[in-house]
């Protein structure tokens, strides 16, 4: 086992590292069977979220390798994973994209997410070992502690978009 750790941290596993380029995000699946790439902007904020919490689990799952790609320096693959939702993070196996999460609505459709909810979620894509329960995310009760990256209530989808109980479409004819 201390030999296959050994060699994963020698691929930089256990890092969270940013690529200069599409080139090396190749060079990286030749070398790693699981990659998780995060598509970002530095303009898009929700990028920096991800990032804090990707940060986070490169250490904790040494068994995929942990990376970051500007969708400015990465047109031809950005264009060739249809990626048009940022923040977009890929999950490769064994050099294939096997599932995407696009945006936040895997997360819960809100910027305060925890760190364990978006491991879950990798989890269920397979390019991590999950050690929970796949059925369900972490926090479906609202136990864990998510990451607040500005210091600052930030809105959810929820908020002020009316919906209540006192709609009523049916017609009483």
């Amino acid at each position: 086992m201390k030999v296959q750790i050994k060699s994963l941290s020698d691929l930089g596993h256990g890092e969270y590292d940013e690529l200069p380029g599409e080139k090396e995000l190749f060079d990286i699946t030749k070398k790693s069977e699981r990659i998780v790439c995060h598509f970002y902007r530095d303009s898009t904020m929700r990028c920096k979220i991800v990032d804090k919490h990707l940060e986070i689990l490169a250490r904790k799952h040494i068994e995929a390798k942990f990376v970051k790609l500007n969708v400015d320096r990465a047109p031809f693959i950005t264009e060739r994973l249809h990626i048009k939702t940022l923040p977009t993070i890929a999950l490769l196996i064994d050099n294939i994209v096997k599932d995407k999460i696009i945006g936040f609505a895997d997360l819960g459709n809100h910027d305060e997410f925890s760190t364990e909810v978006l491991e879950w979620r990798l989890g269920c894509g397979g390019v991590i070992d999950y050690k929970g329960d796949l059925s369900s995310p972490p926090d479906a009760e609202g136990k864990k502690k998510s990451i607040n990256v500005f210091g600052k209530k930030t809105k959810t989808i929820r908020n002020g978009m009316g919906g209540g109980d006192d709609d009523d479409d049916e017609d009483d004819d």
